[in-house]
C-alpha cells in the first residue's frame, strides 16, 4: 500500500520513486526545478531527501558504479 509522502501535492512514495528512478535527480532542488512535486512547503523534505539518496544508490548499482 503506498504512503503518502506529501500532503500539499498528494504524492505519494511509489510514484516519487518511480520518478525519481526514471530522472536522474540528485538534490530536493533538481525536484522542485523539474517537477511540480515539490512546493517548498518544507514538511516532507526529510523523506524526500531520504528518497533521492535511494534512487541515486539505486542508479549507481545497476550502472555498476557501486
Amino acid at each position: 500500500m503506498a504512503e503518502v509522502v506529501c500532503l500539499c501535492n498528494a504524492v505519494v512514495d511509489e510514484d516519487l520513486r518511480d520518478y525519481l528512478d526514471t530522472h536522474p535527480i540528485n538534490s530536493i532542488e533538481e525536484l522542485r526545478e523539474q517537477a511540480s512535486i515539490c512546493n517548498k512547503c518544507m514538511q516532507c523534505q526529510e523523506l524526500v531527501e531520504g528518497e533521492i539518496y535511494l534512487a541515486r544508490v539505486r542508479r549507481q548499482s545497476a550502472s555498476g558504479q557501486f
